[in-house]
């Protein structure tokens, strides 16, 4: 027993402390926060924007096929953009998007970590995209009828009355998709961003020694995902007690 804490203390010193290694990991698991925290703000944004072209031409369809004119077919182009968009990202590997985005449409720049916000923001983007339909969708058409009745055109009606339901309404699956977007962004290393699988795979390499840093580095994941869990679950019980 003493034999194996002496091992332990020692293989801990040679991956952590000895050139202070660890501090790879402190900044790799700050890049991989920054990472995922504005990947979520631009995938909330452009989910928003997509999830209102789509579900506005999927209800005013008929409407707007019998008025005709420029109207429909400017919401039809934008539907078919947005189905496109929808396919490609929701049909590519993230990793493949994030090499796409580091060595062809930003070859010349080399901030790594604002790239990689791009590349994970317009992933999550799309898996926002229809968390959102599906909110918008479930909302009660009376709710557009009484913001009808009050004045409002169809786009007021959606910013006023129908998007602050919704975004209480998908508040809990948004934070989860903020979880799987902290372990998404593990795959960032193939583009040389220090972020907190890569600080592992460094000191791996380092010293040669796979299981410490690599146990460290699942470990950190797996705090941050309970962590994050349960705000999660304290979020959704406060959600329920204010329905009540």
């Amino acid at each position: 027993m003493k034999e194996f804490f002496q091992d332990f203390k020692d293989e801990f010193i040679l991956n952590f402390v000895d050139g202070n290694m660890w501090k790879w990991l402190v900044d790799g698991l700050k890049n991989t926060l920054i990472i995922t925290l504005f990947s979520l703000i631009i995938g909330v944004a452009i989910g928003i924007v997509v999830a209102s072209i789509r579900s506005t031409f999927d209800k005013n369809r008929e409407v707007y096929k019998r008025r005709g004119g420029w109207f429909y077919y400017v919401q039809w182009c934008l539907n078919a953009l947005a189905q496109v968009y929808l396919t490609v990202i929701r049909g590519t590997p993230v990793v493949v998007q994030l090499l796409i985005a580091y060595f062809i449409i930003f070859a010349s720049s080399r901030n790594g970590v604002a790239i990689a916000v791009f590349a994970f923001g317009l992933n999550s983007g799309a898996y926002v995209a229809e968390i959102f339909r599906g909110g918008i969708m479930s909302i009660d058409n009376g709710q557009f009828e009484a913001g009808r009745s009050l004045g409002f055109n169809y786009f007021q009606t959606m910013i006023y009355i129908v998007i602050p339901q919704v975004i209480k309404a998908v508040l809990p699956t948004l934070c989860n998709e903020f979880i799987v977007l902290i372990k998404e962004t593990s795959v960032a290393g193939y583009v040389g961003i220090m972020d907190l699988t890569k600080a592992g795979e460094l000191i791996r390499g380092r010293t040669f020694s796979a299981f410490m840093p690599l146990i460290a580095v699942a470990l950190i994941y797996l705090v941050v995902v309970v962590v994050l869990t349960e705000l999660v679950k304290i979020l959704e019980r406060r959600l329920r007690v204010n329905e009540r």
